[in-house]
């Protein structure tokens, strides 16, 4: 049943998503971070593209080594595992957990359109 629903019908829509701009000061991100509620920001490149992730294991790896101004994209996790909306809710939740992550970003023509965290999954009965 809920294993065969699409990401689309779940994710986080793009209104919501906690995004920033790849050369961004990581204070910035941290703020967005903070705000968004999903413990990851999605870094993206001028043209809008998803070109990393920001997650808080990247904040703990990076503590006491930057500073507040050091560009996001020094520390963020690049090329991070994506899926497309039409996926379904159950190889997303593989992919997950294959991972040992918690949230995926939803890409359609590289840019993001959506965010699929794993309480998502477990609230809607996919696990």
């Amino acid at each position: 049943g809920a294993a065969l629903r699409r990401v689309r019908d779940m994710m986080h829509a793009a209104e919501r998503l906690p995004l920033c701009i790849e050369s961004a000061p990581l204070e910035d991100a941290v703020r967005t971070m903070n705000s968004g509620g999903f413990g990851c920001v999605g870094i993206v490149s001028n043209d809008g593209a998803l070109v990393g992730m920001l997650t808080d294991g990247d904040l703990r790896r990076a503590f006491g080594k930057v500073d507040d101004g050091t560009p996001v994209q020094t520390i963020m996790t690049r090329a991070p595992k994506t899926v497309a909306p039409d996926t379904l809710a159950g190889d997303a939740l593989a992919l997950l957990s294959r991972g040992k992550i918690t949230a995926l970003f939803v890409t359609e023509n590289g840019k993001p359109v959506g965010l699929l965290h794993v309480h998502d999954c477990l609230s809607t009965g996919v696990l």
